[in-house]
């Protein structure tokens, strides 16, 4: 078994925690300016920080369960092309 098979969830939380607390760092900065200058216009960096943890998690979903996802996927095509 392979280390990303063993280990893949605690990977993905790891690498998706890691991006967030940097994210959080680099954009912390505009939060506070723009706050008090603009009261209504809302978490901007907030909502770039939970896009870009949901694409990498996705992603990074995608490359562990791909194969599997892939042999799902062609045994369906060929049940329903029988």
């Amino acid at each position: 078994m392979t280390f990303i098979a063993r280990h893949g969830l605690a990977l993905v939380a790891a690498v998706t925690a890691l991006i967030g607390h940097c994210l959080a760092a680099v954009l912390r900065p505009w939060k506070i300016a723009t706050s008090a200058d603009h009261p209504e216009r809302g978490d901007v960096p907030g909502w770039v920080m939970i896009t870009l943890m949901s694409a990498v998690l996705v992603a990074a979903l995608l490359a562990l369960a791909g194969p599997a996802l892939e042999a799902m996927f062609n045994q369906a095509m060929d049940t329903v092309g029988k």
